[in-house]
């Protein structure tokens, strides 16, 4: 907490994200806002990456098996990786609302499988035991309109 004041004071007088991030002690920067024409598909890659780096600190194989083998997958690598509660969902466009879900994998700490459902809380569709395998049925499941080019990103409010 001693470097927020510092990370704060350079971000209000116009350092540079590297500059932030050399004050800042602690993981500050997700990548996302490191994109400074808010390009869809360099913020879709951005995301990738920083999901890469945040199932690589996880300390959870399965989790990282899950990230690694989706970001693998070209058509999913093209679609903008979200999740929540640790499940893994794409959507055609980086900005919220995402598109209707079609996929959601589930890594469930500890258990060795993978839980497909439609959506998060969705019913059970698939229950299998590599990641290969949910990337696979969730390449399958990718709606024909959702390979579309994503929209332009609105700009940020400052």
């Amino acid at each position: 907490m001693r470097a927020l004041p510092q990370v704060i004071r350079g971000w209000v007088e116009g350092a540079s994200l590297d500059e932030i991030r050399q004050a800042a002690t602690f993981d500050l920067l997700t990548g996302r806002f490191e994109v400074p024409d808010n390009n869809p598909a360099d913020v879709i890659a951005s995301q990738w990456q920083w999901l890469l780096k945040d199932a690589d600190d996880a300390d959870w194989p399965q989790y990282q098996a899950l990230i690694e083998s989706a970001h693998a997958e070209p058509k999913l690598r093209g679609l903008y990786p979200y999740t929540s509660h640790w499940a893994l969902g794409f959507s055609n466009t980086p900005v919220y609302p995402f598109s209707p879900p079609f996929v959601s994998i589930h890594s469930p700490r500890g258990t060795g499988d993978y839980t497909i459902r439609e959506w998060g809380s969705g019913p059970v569709l698939h229950q299998v035991t590599t990641a290969a395998e949910a990337v696979a049925i969730a390449v399958g499941r990718i709606p024909a309109d959702l390979l579309r080019t994503p929209p332009e990103i609105p700009a940020q409010d400052s």
